[in-house]
């Protein structure tokens, strides 16, 4: 009976959470019942060691420093300068609306990284003008959504900072060996919108002559410059000062933070009611992840405690399965789960119990890490419960409906899954740059 604790234990949490109890509390409340069961008083003396650890954890700082980066750029207005910017260059292009939403929603993806802002900020811009263009809905609203949830795979990203932290690889390894597969995908995207421009030119037309002759007869290098060389270079600080071994993830979060709020500055929106805002909000946020984390580190304590990881190594390795075979089932089962519940309670649930047997079967685990960050990035955007999808339906007109934003993200999680196939039979996408860069 000891032996299936461990496994009854990690059903009652799925189920708790697949009912609509909150997760910290589901993890810490099931942790706390099974470790009295388990290990009886004696584990209120171990809780607070590992929950002391988790909250110093120094890779982790650079959790809230990534939000604040990203919550004070939001402030700034850079979004909306890029977008204008970017329709305005392609205009002429079938799809150049489309085309310049993946595009700005990268450099976002690349300077801020969070989510929700992206989503919500690009369709607060975007949409109304691609549909007066005349943008099928359902196109819009999937190359928005989509777009949106980049911060996922492209670092600056607080998935693979978590994953890093879960899977013991430095997040500065995370952050290079994403690149490839998290620009990769940017290119998938622009070729999926460029090929239906051409075959399906009615469901994207091109701007009007008007709009693109007003943008050239005013000073179009001074717009494009202050929309792109900004936020570039925000990038480059925080992402060169990593690949360049100049500084530790946490300390470019740093550095990022402090160039959020120098832009902001620049831009000329910061102010006493702006900064309490994005410190109000990089609190709730911070405090969300955290408070999953304590109950994640209470979840694993106990399920490692009663061995369940060695229980599950055990039975993979009676099983004999391949390691190929095990990867496909974990992949399968994060996509599944990206269904029905948060990409934070996968990381923290999911991710723990499978390590072990990864690290049994000799796999590499950023390869892992980047697979795992590229999947959770496709429960953004899965219905019913796609994060991105409720975002986004936040913010549109009526006339929009649920069925415009389902129909419409389907193309782009074809392509993520495409994508996720490459990764996994050409592992060098993920491995190579880290590679290179270690070797000079």
């Amino acid at each position: 009976m000891m032996e299936m604790l461990p496994f009854i234990m990690f059903a009652t949490v799925f189920l708790l959470l697949l009912l609509g109890y909150p997760v910290a509390l589901t993890l810490g409340g099931v942790s706390v019942l099974f470790g009295m069961i388990a290990f009886g008083t004696d584990f209120f003396a171990l809780l607070p060691l590992r929950i002391w650890g988790t909250m110093t954890n120094y890779v982790l700082m650079a959790v809230p420093l990534f939000i604040f980066m990203g919550v004070m750029l939001e402030k700034s207005g850079i979004a909306e300068k890029l977008l204008e910017t970017m329709g305005l260059l392609f205009g002429r292009f079938r799809g150049g609306l489309a085309i310049s939403v993946v595009i700005v929603g990268t450099l976002l993806a690349a300077s801020t990284g969070i989510v929700g802002a992206t989503v919500v900020t690009m369709g607060l811009m975007s949409l109304p003008s691609m549909l007066k263009r005349g943008y099928d809905p359902a196109l819009a609203t999937g190359t928005i959504a989509a777009s949106g949830t980049l911060g996922q795979i492209i670092p600056p990203s607080i998935v693979l900072v978590l994953l890093g932290s879960i899977l013991n690889v430095p997040v500065g390894d995370m952050f290079i060996g994403a690149m490839v597969p998290g620009l990769l995908l940017v290119s998938l995207y622009l070729i999926y919108i460029t090929v239906l421009g051409i075959f399906r030119p009615s469901l994207m037309p091109g701007a009007p002559v008007s709009e693109i002759r007003a943008f050239k007869g005013g000073r179009p290098w001074k717009t494009i410059v202050e929309a792109f060389v900004i936020p570039f270079m925000l990038v480059v600080a925080v992402l060169g000062s990593i690949f360049a071994g100049i500084a530790s993830p946490t300390e470019a979060a740093a550095i990022g933070a402090f160039g959020a709020l120098l832009l902001t500055l620049f831009q000329r929106k910061l102010s006493v009611d702006v900064l309490k805002s994005v410190m109000r909000e990089t609190t709730w946020l911070t405090s969300m992840v955290f408070i999953i984390l304590v109950g994640a580190s209470a979840f694993s304590l106990v399920f490692r405690g009663m061995h369940g990881d060695r229980h599950l190594s055990d039975m993979i390795m009676q099983a004999n399965f391949q390691p190929e075979y095990f990867l496909v089932i974990v992949m399968v089962g994060v996509f599944i789960a990206g269904f029905f519940i948060d990409f934070i309670e996968i990381i923290f649930i999911i991710v723990p119990v499978v390590v072990p047997v990864f690290m049994a079967f000799g796999v590499d685990l950023l390869w892992v890490g980047v697979l795992l960050a590229m999947n959770l990035q496709a429960s953004f955007l899965t219905p019913p419960f796609g994060f991105s999808l409720f975002y986004l339906k936040g913010v549109v007109p009526k006339e929009v409906t649920t069925g415009h934003l389902y129909r419409g993200i389907i193309p782009f999680i074809v392509i993520q899954l495409f994508m996720l196939s490459l990764i996994i039979l050409f592992p060098e996408l993920v491995t190579w740059l880290p590679e290179a860069l270690a070797e000079r």
